[in-house]
């Protein structure tokens, strides 16, 4: 079982601690533990309840109304309107959710719905993209263990995967262009770089992708066979026993005539002098935008 603090419930739910506590005291709605030498903490049931009430607060029900019900009728409610197609905020908390108790049907539920009302891009640029981001500021704080962040991107992996796989293959021919994608050693952007290999297929471009950990030794031998257009590369994490100057030169030489496409926030961390073949794309909308250039 995991314990929170107050300042990790308000991390998880974006809910303040003042206001927490006043649920606590006034309403009697939380009720933390205490540890042998009386320190309060909060449990799962804790976070999982305040999410709900939450929710159902945000959908207009009156906390004077929600401190008269138990916490099954909360959890009824909160699952009600979750399934009636709630905000993408409450979507979010949904995914969060599951998450925190490594629910896989939670998930499965929250991210079929979303595709059916949205599709499948839009469902991983306005539901998936902003949960990530959540997620990212859970890791940074320690709000989140790495077992349930493991549990997630697997999750959301294997979503990227299957559709991938449903697209059928885009045939090298005369005016079609081809972009290889792989990720440096030790760069764990993965699903980002899946997401952007099903832009590239959905669009009618060929994809390459060469997977995670690609030493420039190997992406030079793939570009010599394949001669992309372009190549592209995420570099969000720094670049173990090298600089990231000295990456971008030697992965510009290494792709041939192709031109290298680059993001992530080590571009932007320090400063850096880009070779003649590569351009820094910043951030998914001027990806969107150059893909669709391409396509046209």
């Amino acid at each position: 079982m995991a314990i929170y603090s107050i300042r990790d419930l308000e991390k998880l739910t974006g809910i303040k601690a003042h206001t927490i506590r006043i649920w606590e005291q006034r309403y009697r709605m939380i009720t933390p533990a205490r540890t042998d030498t009386n320190i309060r903490y909060y449990t799962d049931e804790n976070l999982r309840l305040l999410f709900n009430i939450a929710l159902l607060n945000r959908n207009g029900l009156k906390i004077s109304k929600l401190a008269k019900m138990n916490p099954a009728e909360i959890a009824a409610k909160g699952a009600e309107i979750t399934q009636n197609k709630a905000s993408v905020n409450s979507q979010i908390e949904a995914l969060t959710l599951s998450m925190i108790d490594l629910d896989e049907v939670a998930f499965e539920v929250v991210f079929s719905d979303y595709v059916k009302d949205h599709g499948f891009e839009q469902t991983m640029l306005g539901l998936i993209y902003p949960f990530l981001d959540k997620l990212r500021v859970l890791w940074l704080t320690s709000s989140i263990n790495p077992v349930q962040e493991k549990f997630i991107g697997q999750l959301i992996r294997r979503k990227l995967m299957s559709t991938i796989d449903q697209l059928p293959p885009i045939e090298a021919t005369p005016g079609v262009k081809k972009i290889v994608l792989y990720s440096p050693e030790g760069e764990p952007q993965e699903l980002a770089l899946l997401f952007v290999q099903y832009l590239i297929r959905v669009r009618k471009i060929q994809a390459v992708y060469l997977g995670s950990s690609v030493n420039l030794s190997d992406l030079r031998d793939a570009c010599h066979l394949l001669r992309p257009e372009f190549v592209l590369t995420i570099l969000q994490d720094p670049i173990p026993r090298q600089s990231i100057q000295d990456y971008i030169d030697h992965a510009a030489h290494s792709i041939g005539d192709g031109s290298l496409l680059l993001t992530g926030s080590q571009l932007f961390i320090t400063p850096v002098t880009l070779p003649s073949n590569a351009q820094i794309i910043n951030g998914l909308d001027e990806t969107l935008q150059f893909l669709d250039g391409l396509k046209g």
